[in-house]
């Protein structure tokens, strides 16, 4: 086969281009340690209002996620495209405001178009551009350099490392602010109620345990027999044997049966003469993903939910868990 037939080495040029914008990466941070930077966290950190992000084409694209970003991590933001904005959604934005234009060239006449209102309006505005001496650069009042030497677009037209380091500027102001305001996890998840990530960070087990009827549960001197008729009746695999005062004594479980009858015991014996006093149990307001791992980590398929006096008051297994989407 002739040099010129060789297919074409697909890898070998997505590899440069991850190369490429790697070096890109590298290039920006000494703007990130510039203080505009820093500049740039204290204004937002100190706005009233909210933050809007705004951009045109591939910067807008970035400019709308960056703004996602934001309002996920504690900073509330939302992006508006300029070209709409200068035929009314400019009314979006208010006094309290701040601004962030993202161009690459600094030049996007959508933006320029904006500046000479929100300069009336007296609103803050941090400039995004790859030209420090471009009109965005000069009339901003904070500028973020995000220059690269080259797109990684053999070209030099494509908008891709440009659009890289853009969009890693935006991580790196909305996580700075999320580590300054101390946000936590759970203020994280407060804005993600929806997703895996939500249920796992807020589900908690008093919402997935099974309670009342549906709850198997015995007494000490109820039989092996009535216990396996209680367990396989409510499905969960296990059966809690609870003391006269409804306190937890111990727990009986699918493991438990094969070793009783691997004993060859009588099934007309008291329950309590075959299990052990004391079980793991938990509390009805842990998260069930906190549950999940204790689960996992005695390798064990049930969990019995007590209160604060260990008197019985739930118990779920490990396919409520599966159910509720906490793995």
């Amino acid at each position: 086969m002739a040099a010129s037939d060789k297919p074409f080495n697909f890898s070998e040029t997505g590899v440069r281009v991850l190369h490429e914008e790697i070096q890109a990466l590298h290039a920006i941070e000494p703007y990130i340690r510039d203080s505009s930077f820093a500049a740039a966290c204290e204004a937002i950190l100190q706005v009233k209002g909210k933050v809007i992000v705004t951009g045109m084409g591939k910067s807008g694209h970035i400019a709308s996620k960056i703004a996602a970003t934001m309002a996920s991590t504690g900073t509330p933001s939302f992006f508006v495209h300029p070209g709409e904005a200068a035929h009314g959604d400019l009314g979006m934005i208010g006094q309290d405001d701040l601004v962030i234009a993202i161009s690459n060239s600094g030049e996007s006449s959508e933006i320029l178009t904006l500046i000479p209102v929100l300069k009336r309006l007296d609103i803050t505005l941090i400039c995004m551009t790859g030209n420090p001496s471009s009109t965005m650069a000069s009339e901003c009042d904070i500028h973020l350099c995000i220059h690269v030497a080259q797109e990684a677009c053999p070209l030099n037209l494509a908008p891709t490392s440009s659009t890289t380091t853009s969009l890693v500027m935006g991580d790196a102001l909305a996580i700075a602010l999320l580590e300054a305001k101390g946000f936590t996890a759970n203020d994280f998840a407060m804005s993600h109620p929806g997703g895996a990530l939500g249920r796992r960070l807020l589900l908690r087990n008093c919402v997935i345990m099974h309670t009342g009827d549906s709850l198997p549960v015995v007494t000490k001197n109820t039989s092996i027999k009535k216990a396996l008729f209680e367990m396989t009746s409510k499905g969960l695999g296990m059966v809690a044997v609870v003391n006269d005062d409804k306190t937890v004594y111990g727990l009986f479980t699918d493991g438990d049966l094969r070793r009783v009858l691997d004993r060859d015991l009588s099934i007309q014996q008291p329950i309590v003469e075959v299990i052990r006093q004391g079980c793991i149990t938990v509390p009805p307001d842990m998260l069930a993903a906190k549950s999940l791992e204790i689960m996992q980590s005695y390798r064990i398929n049930g969990l019995l939910v007590v209160d604060e006096k260990n008197s019985l008051v739930g118990a779920f297994n490990m396919h409520d868990l599966l159910v509720a989407g906490v793995f």
